[in-house]
């Protein structure tokens, strides 16, 4: 079962575990997924995780996993309306927790590198101190601790992916990481795009297709641990951008602006364990992954 299947993340996923063989049953809400991202082979139910259906649902099916990936994204959404942000991120989890302890279902939870707030050394290893400074950065954190708390009391077998700043097709330009949606999205209709600051923030951008082996990988094999899933790699705004108009023979119109006050300058995260747990290493570059992005919108 996939929770969020309609959304970015969920979809790629989606698709490839039906590639794989895999009987897919979604769950979403549709508040941001997309219906047409919903592909016809899969069982689809719309609602959400916080539902009480959704327990009837999981007991319906009898899902083997639970991969959930439906949780509200949107940094500024958690700041206005910590509520919501707490009800989906956090209670939706804890409903989803429940599923897998009646049903004894296995776990993947995407968590986020939102957790680590204001880097205290590069690269961010999952040791470094929790300190997240928005809402949704607590929201996608504290499920973290009913995760561990249900492994040790009910043995729900697990997977915590901290992404780093995903990026490919299917994203919508908003929500966390989502620059370089935001970057193709002015490309494709030709509107100028705005830099916050000189431009030399670093990020570390992790395509989708990435992000899809290593659910595949926990698929098969639950870490018990939680990863990032990352590139180790620092890139600065400014060189994506050449590298987005390089790779795309595309020319934005880019307007530099005051630096935004809270963002964080420089992230990027180490890897180790996921390659040590779970047999995986990033393989798309950016430049190969940005081509792909443009052209899939571009269509």
């Amino acid at each position: 079962m996939l929770t969020g299947g309609a959304g970015f993340i969920g979809s790629n996923i989606s698709k490839a575990y039906i590639e794989a063989g895999y009987e897919v049953i979604i769950v979403d809400d549709l508040s941001t997924g997309k219906k047409e991202y919903i592909y016809p082979e899969v069982t689809f139910y719309h609602t959400d995780v916080t539902h009480p259906d959704f327990l009837e649902i999981v007991a319906k099916e009898k899902p083997d996993i639970i991969n959930h990936h439906a949780a509200q994204i949107d940094v500024q959404t958690s700041i206005k309306n910590s509520v919501l942000d707490a009800k989906i991120n956090i209670l939706g989890t804890i409903n989803v927790l429940e599923a897998c302890k009646i049903n004894n279902c296995q776990l993947i939870y995407a968590s986020s590198a939102a957790v680590y707030g204001v880097p205290e050394y590069l690269g961010i290893d999952e040791e470094h101190n929790v300190s997240p400074i928005s809402s949704y950065g607590i929201s996608k954190h504290t499920p973290e601790h009913y995760i561990s708390l249900y492994s040790e009391l009910y043995n729900v077998e697990y997977t915590i992916f901290r992404y780093a700043n995903a990026y490919g097709k299917h994203q919508i330009p908003k929500g966390e990481g989502g620059v370089i949606s935001i970057m193709v999205d002015c490309a494709v209709k030709g509107t100028e795009f705005n830099v916050f600051g000189d431009g030399e923030q670093t990020r570390d951008y992790i395509h989708i297709d990435d992000i899809v082996k290593a659910n595949l990988q926990a698929t098969k094999t639950p870490a018990n641990e939680i990863v990032n899933i990352s590139t180790g790699v620092a890139t600065t705004l400014n060189d994506t951008l050449e590298i987005f108009q390089e790779q795309n023979k595309v020319q934005l119109e880019v307007k530099y602006l005051a630096e935004r006050p809270g963002d964080i300058k420089h992230s990027y995260l180490k890897n180790d364990k996921a390659k040590r747990l779970l047999n995986w290493s990033p393989e798309v570059s950016l430049a190969e992954g940005l081509k792909q992005t443009y052209e899939f919108y571009s269509k």
